[in-house]
């Protein structure tokens, strides 16, 4: 009996613990419960939706870049790309074995293939090859059963219409760099591409427009099952330049043979209408990603193909600077117009002779037969009185010795010395033969052909300050607005003196005896003034002199003197300037000049010049020819 009752009662506390136990784990599955589906109901949810559903950016397409007359000039094309996924492959080898018999691709890029097959998950698809032809495409459609795994994908690519024309202009666009990461998710897309250089790069952020998202449901392993909904992505804003693409692809045909760089500006805008820097380069190259062995061959190129000259080529003037020294000097009071100077072919400075570029000389010399005949020895003797100082405070007033702020990365800002820079640099006096050096544009001063083409539009226009500018609208932040018109200020020389420099160039090209004499325009059309330049690379020796100078063609190219040549038209109402400069080409007046006249003959019937003209613009007609004056129509100087 008592041993019955003891197994009850611990039958009993067992069963007490027992039930107290399971009412404990109850009460904490029901509060555990109630935590997950009431208390964190909506967090837990959203959790899973997040595990279940993955947002994915949509690559909005490029904004289009166009010319001043609303033509595409850089846009975007369907392009078919090659793809290949793992987990349809049993032999990878074998299928790119395959593959490689149809595009042709090299060991490197079959590596890089492999190892983003590693990299990635077997589902997810690796790009094998960007912008296939159709007969890769239909090779690859009908090779299908040989080639498990690969699949063809459309997609958008940046195209140039007129390709190596407008290369240095556009620039390029690329995939991003490392460096380049800010955070935006749209830049760590593998196939999302932003402007590298350029135009491309200027505006980058107002052309790359604006992601869209797409939401799909996918599985444990990240598998898409279906798509659930999709926003689309808004193209890049349209950018307006203000060249014109016919006179772009003319002006980069016309210097194609060459090394060197053309500007065609608008004197009372500012617009640039042509901007082309020689040798170009294919600029879509850089979208699929350069290989090694191209990018050594363009950075090896002596003629430097990625180099921008237009802007970023700084070259001594030579006799294009003459007009800048002569302003200085009659705005100084230095010299009249009718004072002249006596050119024995040579001016002798102490021990030293500094050369005239006709070893016989030129005679009795004044300021228009100097311009015009381009003599050396008259303008070391004006500089010589002028000084570096004046000299530099008036290149300064022209536009040359800093940057012009085009909207183009890499502008170079040129040099123009002062004595308090010698002074700085080299602990060193200005000393006088260094003014003689400076007055023909050569020694320590160096310019752009952009800096060139705004110094010959602000005396075309009569001395008003217009600066460069490339692109019709203003962005602000990544919106554009309408640039308003800007007025420019006068550059603070006095009209009387910018028409005798005028007149001077009129007579350059319009005059027997002119050193651009042979490039005049034709009679019935509208006239061209100009200045021919010639810039040394290399010092001529006491020794060649003797014994007669080395022609250019006799020199290695890189020896060679390097050709330039500045003009605006109509001379008596003047519209656009040109700046040409071919390296290392010769003498201005026979290889710069004659492409200067045929692309300002075509600019003038591209954009015929129309409208009042205006009091700034009216030069004095050019004078008769002095008797004595020369009469040659073939001039050799610079």
């Amino acid at each position: 009996m008592h041993s019955d009752f003891e197994r009850y009662k611990l039958f009993s506390r067992r069963a007490t613990i027992l039930l107290g136990g399971q009412a404990l784990l109850f009460s904490g599955l029901a509060w555990r419960l109630y935590d997950l589906q009431i208390a964190n109901g909506k967090r837990f949810k959203m959790l899973a939706d997040e595990n279940r559903i993955s947002t994915r950016l949509l690559i909005p397409p490029r904004g289009l870049i166009l010319d001043r007359h609303g033509a595409e000039i850089a846009s975007n094309r369907q392009e078919f790309r090659a793809v290949i996924l793992a987990e349809r492959i049993t032999d990878i080898g074998r299928t790119l074995d395959v593959l490689g018999d149809i595009i042709k691709f090299d060991r490197s890029e079959r590596a890089r293939i492999l190892r983003e097959l590693k990299r990635r998950r077997r589902f997810v698809p690796v790009a094998i090859r960007r912008s296939l032809t159709w007969d890769q495409v239909a090779q690859i459609e009908v090779n299908a059963p040989d080639l498990p795994g690969v699949r063809i994908e459309q997609g958008l690519s940046r195209l140039y219409p007129l390709g190596n024309a407008t290369a240095h202009l556009l620039g390029y666009v690329a995939a991003v760099d490392t460096s380049e990461l800010t955070g935006d998710p749209l830049l760590q897309m593998p196939d999302f591409r932003i402007g590298k250089n350029g135009i491309e790069r200027s505006y980058d952020l107002a052309l790359r427009g604006w992601a869209g998202a797409k939401q799909v449901e996918i599985n444990a392993h990240g598998r898409i099952i279906r798509e659930l909904s999709r926003k689309q992505s808004k193209p890049g804003n349209k950018i307006t330049l203000t060249v014109d693409a016919k006179l772009q692809k003319f002006a980069a045909k016309r210097l194609e043979k060459d090394s060197g760089a053309v500007v065609v500006m608008d004197v009372h805008t500012g617009d640039i209408l042509a901007l082309v820097s020689s040798p170009g380069f294919d600029p879509s190259v850089f979208e699929q990603g350069i290989d090694r062995k191209l990018w050594r061959t363009l950075n090896r190129n002596p003629k430097a193909p990625l180099t921008n000259k237009a802007i970023a080529g700084q070259y001594a003037p030579g006799s294009t600077f003459k007009m800048i020294v002569a302003l200085a000097a009659l705005e100084a009071k230095i010299i009249t117009p009718s004072q002249t100077f006596f050119c024995p072919g040579y001016k002798q400075l102490g021990t030293s002779k500094f050369h005239c570029w006709r070893r016989n000389g030129h005679g009795t010399v004044n300021l228009q037969r100097g311009i015009k005949e381009s003599c050396d020895v008259y303008f070391y003797e004006v500089s010589n009185k002028v000084g570096i100082d004046r000299i530099a405070a008036m290149a300064r007033k022209l536009g040359l010795g800093s940057a012009l702020g085009l909207d183009i990365p890499g502008e170079k800002s040129g040099f123009m010395p002062t004595t308090a820079w010698k002074r700085k640099a080299f602990k060193q006096p200005w000393y006088p033969g260094e003014n003689l050096v400076a007055g023909i544009g050569q020694g320590y001063v160096l310019s752009t052909p952009l800096q060139l083409v705004v110094m010959t539009a602000r005396i075309a226009n009569g001395g008003i300050a217009v600066t460069p500018r490339i692109a019709r609208d203003e962005i602000v932040g990544r919106k554009i607005k309408d640039r308003v018109p800007k007025r420019f200020p006068s550059i603070g020389v006095s009209e009387r003196s910018i028409n005798l420099i005028k007149t001077a160039m009129t007579a350059v090209v319009n005059e027997p005896g002119g050193t651009a004499y042979w490039l005049r325009l034709p009679k019935k059309g509208p006239g061209m003034a100009g200045k021919t330049g010639t810039s040394q690379v290399r010092r001529i020796t006491k020794a060649e002199r003797a014994r007669g100078v080395i022609k250019n063609s006799q020199l290695p190219w890189a020896k060679r003197d390097h050709a330039l040549f500045v003009c605006y038209a109509p001379y008596d109402a003047p519209r656009y300037a040109i700046a040409v400069i071919i390296e290392h080409g010769g003498g201005g007046s026979r290889f710069a000049g004659p492409v200067g006249r045929d692309i300002m003959v075509e600019t003038l019937k591209l954009l015929p010049p129309s409208g009042p003209k205006k009091r700034s613009e009216k030069p004095p007609r050019p004078k008769r020819r002095a008797a004595g004056e020369g009469n040659t129509t073939k001039a050799r100087g610079g």
